[in-house]
């Protein structure tokens, strides 16, 4: 049908491209859609309109009166998911998003068209998919699922084509995933029951496997966060080398190549505290003197401690970040994400309670305080080293840490942000979410 047909017979013809707008044929596996106008981000679409999507939808009249707040900034949004959308992650080259969620599935879409282009639906997951990263030369899509499955995608066609190469399932749960952001290919993830893996994607394209590099079970309850240490210098010195933490108070550092452990931090080294770690976040070398092993370890009972990983594990500070108060709850005090300035001493911390916390990472002192109006889900530095703050309440908030000041509120979600990214090419900086509503929107960064 032409696109005034598709229109008339009420069929989401804006979705899609026509074969007239058509300037590269791609193909895509799967829930397969009109061809794909895959263009570099630079190539903008004049579109016209604002994104409304259901995180602008009409608020329901019930026998109460319910208060809808019906503002929304973006640029434009993506609604095909059927269920919570828990992650989104961004192509490093492409202007393409992959997100998923509680319907077991992952979409593929654009992110610089207006409205966005549906590219395809990745299906294999069969349960929630709570972890999607591309690989840093954006030839591999990885993905978890709450089930321990996970799948490897690769990109044929210059990203227009998408196959499965591969999966794995070592465990019941998983409970995060990360990709290298440096060597491309090696990934690790770790599970509820404390175990611990790490994977190298081999070979080029339809011919790629999976080698697995360690397993390691150091931990004695749920692994709940990992990251690569010193990843400047791995592809120059040829080492891979992970810190994980868990909710048994522990935090190990692993030499992934031959799956020891390079040290161990126990309740020992925190003073016998009982601290179940479920955040972790590596400092940028340059604001360490180039120490890429320098990360900082959240818990879920308002602990913070700063680790030298490249000195044993040295426990450098660790105190308590809060006082809570009489009517808050314990759980308040969870430092749910932490967050590294790039370009001056700064760490920022977010609470379940709303509360985010600026450190002067010289002096660890708190600098400066914000306190939003529910739980902060995730914390992130832009390139240009302005704070951005998902929260449960439905915003995403932009201050100037320098001076305190709330730059920006991206809003336009009825439901909570569970996770954001950020794209920058040239001049074109955008901001895109993850909603509990089962909507993504795209904002133009202010």
């Amino acid at each position: 049908m032409s696109m005034d047909e598709q229109e008339r017979a009420g069929s989401p013809a804006d979705e899609y491209i026509g074969n007239d707008e058509v300037e590269q044929v791609i193909e895509v596996e799967g829930d397969e859609p009109e061809d794909m106008d895959m263009e570099p981000e630079d190539a903008e679409d004049e579109g016209e309109g604002e994104g409304e999507g259901e995180g602008a939808g009409e608020g329901d009249v019930m026998e109460e009166t319910v208060e809808v707040d019906l503002s929304n900034n973006s640029r434009a949004y993506f609604d095909k998911h059927t269920d919570s959308v828990f992650v989104v992650t961004h192509h490093p080259q492409l202007p393409l998003v992959a997100s998923g969620g509680g319907d077991n599935l992952i979409h593929l879409w654009t992110s610089h068209s207006q409205p966005t282009k549906f590219a395809g639906t990745l299906e294999g997951h069969t349960e929630s998919v709570i972890a999607i990263h591309f690989t840093p030369d954006g030839k591999f899509l990885v993905s978890a699922d709450m089930t321990g499955k996970v799948l490897v995608h690769v990109s044929l066609k210059g990203g227009a084509q998408w196959k499965l190469v591969s999966e794995l399932q070592e465990v019941e749960e998983i409970v995060w995933l990360k990709v290298h952001p440096k060597l491309s290919g090696a990934f690790a993830f770790g599970a509820t029951d404390g175990s611990v893996w790490c994977y190298q994607i081999n070979g080029e394209g339809a011919q790629a496997s999976l080698e697995q590099l360690m397993s390691g079970f150091s931990h004695q309850s749920e692994c709940t966060m990992g990251e690569f240490i010193n990843i400047e210098q791995s592809e120059e010195l040829g080492t891979l080398e992970l810190v994980t933490c868990s909710l048994d108070s522990t935090i190990v550092g692993w030499n992934c190549y031959n799956g020891q452990a390079n040290f161990k931090v126990t309740q020992a080294e925190l003073k016998g505290m009982e601290v179940p770690w479920i955040s972790l976040a590596v400092a940028p070398s340059s604001v360490t003197n180039g120490n890429g092993g320098v990360l900082a370890c959240g818990s879920n009972n308002g602990i913070i401690a700063i680790l030298n990983c490249n000195n044993n594990g040295a426990v450098l500070h660790m105190s308590g970040v809060i006082e809570l108060k009489p009517d808050q709850e314990e759980l308040d005090a969870s430092i749910e994400s932490i967050a590294w300035a790039h370009g001056f001493p700064m760490m920022a911390i977010g609470l379940v309670g709303g509360e985010i916390l600026l450190y002067d990472t010289n002096m660890w002192r708190v600098r400066r305080k914000f306190v939003m109006e529910d739980s902060a889900t995730k914390l992130t530095f832009d390139s240009r080293d302005n704070l951005f703050v998902s929260c449960i309440n439905g915003k995403v908030y932009e201050y100037d840490p320098r001076t305190g000041q709330e730059k920006f509120v991206y809003v336009g979600h009825n439901m909570g942000v569970l996770d954001f990214a950020l794209t920058e090419k040239d001049d074109t900086r955008r901001l895109i979410t993850a909603g509990d509503e089962g909507v993504s929107l795209i904002f133009d960064i202010q």
